[in-house]
């Protein structure tokens, strides 16, 4: 995993856990990997990863079962989801909307390009 400097580390793991719950990599009532596991395969402070757990935790998209791991919680794919929309609307969009005015972009384009990308990526997962 690689870090960027815009962000918290503990919440760059967080999303990255978010995202492989997302995407079905761990689905509801799956095992993830240990506070102890993850900090060693991102080379970070087991602490780090105790703070990115909470949030997740917070979130409920993740519970854990003492004595046994961490697990994602029931509706935590919901949660998740729920978590990421929030934050595209607050973060993604402002800047998208900002950059579009900017270069006198319109939906209708954004729109055309969007199916641009769906098409390419479709085309790729059929591969």
């Amino acid at each position: 995993m690689q870090f960027t400097s815009g962000q918290s580390i503990y919440l760059q793991i967080s999303d990255y856990i978010c995202e492989k719950i997302l995407r079905g990599d761990w689905k509801e009532g799956d095992r993830i990997p240990s506070i102890r596991e993850t900090a060693v395969s991102v080379e970070v402070n087991p602490n780090t990863v105790t703070r990115a757990y909470s949030v997740l935790q917070d979130e409920g998209i993740i519970q854990n079962q003492r004595g046994i791991g961490y697990f994602v919680a029931p509706g935590g794919q919901a949660a998740g989801a729920r978590v990421k929309r929030r934050e595209f609307i607050a973060e993604e969009l402002p800047r998208l909307f900002r950059t579009m005015k900017l270069l006198g972009m319109s939906f209708e384009e954004l729109e055309r390009l969007y199916e641009e990308f769906e098409k390419e990526n479709s085309n790729e997962a059929n591969q």
